[in-house]
């Protein structure tokens, strides 16, 4: 699948983007291109991956077109996973949100047009669906503006993948959650209502893979993913690493938090199909030979995992000790 070829991964330092690159390795690639801002943590990556020669560094940001324009030179295939992401520093910063989740976006389409990419995939978030925060709707404009890149070239294909949480994930809840408990022997939770969609992010990770055989460029492309509530979440962690005493101290909604997540919402559920056993397809410029959803929407309040189920995706992740 990636055999010979150059890959670049935007965001590349990240959470997903080590993820990522530990997979991509495994297909022999020619070359993968680690495009981030950070200076340290490129350097704390290459030797985490023992100067790998496959890996090749690139400090640049996706708000500098002439930067990316360069990085992409000779690439054939693009993950973008490079995004503001933190809901609170979004609403407090907008015009920053804006430059990197719009302008960024719009930068990664050019330049892939250019430079003749043959697969761009973007990196999505079910908070870009029936968006209430202002990261949620940066990221849904940069939704539309990757799929309507379909129009503008033949050369190179756009996909986006929208997706919930990933438990491992910088800023994933998992790890907050045990911290308090070890630290002040609570749980703090918004709402005791709260449902939200969790994949583990090394089973996230190879559902992009499954994408990569589609060939609809401007489709989106939905995860099937398991829900659980909060409430539930911190009860099982409370089981292993709290006590009798741990307590849940339920402290309202933030600004731009839902009580649940969207992953297909009523509007688009009219042309959302079944891609496979793994995906959704949204899909709004043809009818296709696939057959349609049921469903009027899609959200974390359905199918619900037990604690049970929830404790068995924990420990697969290596999260209870």
């Amino acid at each position: 699948m990636f055999k010979n070829k150059t890959i670049m991964v935007t965001g590349g330092t990240g959470s997903w983007g080590h993820e990522l690159t530990t997979q991509l390795l495994a297909f022999d690639p020619k070359e993968i291109r680690i495009f981030s801002r950070g200076e340290f943590a490129q350097f704390k990556m290459k030797i985490e991956y023992n100067n790998n020669p496959k890996l090749k560094f690139i400090i640049g940001d996706v708000r500098d077109y002439q930067a990316l324009k360069r990085a992409t030179i000779g690439v054939e295939v693009m993950f973008h996973c490079s995004a503001l992401k933190h809901v609170p520093i979004c609403e407090e910063q907008p015009d920053e949100a804006i430059k990197t989740n719009i302008i960024g976006i719009q930068n990664i389409i050019e330049v892939s047009i250019e430079n003749k990419i043959k697969k761009v995939i973007d990196v999505s978030t079910d908070k870009a669906c029936n968006p209430l925060s202002f990261y949620g709707l940066t990221k849904a404009v940069g939704e539309r503006l990757m799929l309507q890149a379909r129009a503008q070239t033949s050369d190179t294909q756009f996909l986006v993948i929208r997706g919930g949480n990933a438990l491992g994930s910088n800023g994933s809840v998992v790890p907050f959650f045990i911290n308090q408990i070890k630290k002040e022997n609570k749980i703090t939770v918004t709402d005791y209502q709260m449902t939200r969609y969790f994949l583990l992010l090394s089973d996230a990770i190879r559902l992009l893979f499954v994408s990569i055989g589609s060939e609809l460029s401007g489709g989106l492309l939905v995860m099937k993913m398991p829900t659980c509530r909060i409430l539930d979440l911190a009860n099982v962690l409370i089981k292993y690493y709290g006590n009798s005493e741990t307590k849940i101290v339920e402290i309202g909604i933030r600004p731009g938090e839902k009580i649940y997540e969207t992953l297909v919402s009523q509007y688009e559920s009219s042309n959302c199909y079944e891609y496979n056993e793994k995906y959704y397809l949204i899909y709004p410029y043809a009818n296709l030979e696939l057959q349609k959803v049921e469903f009027k929407e899609y959200n974390s309040n359905d199918n619900l995992m037990t604690e049970e189920e929830i404790e068995t995706m924990l420990k697969k992740g290596g999260f209870l000790q």
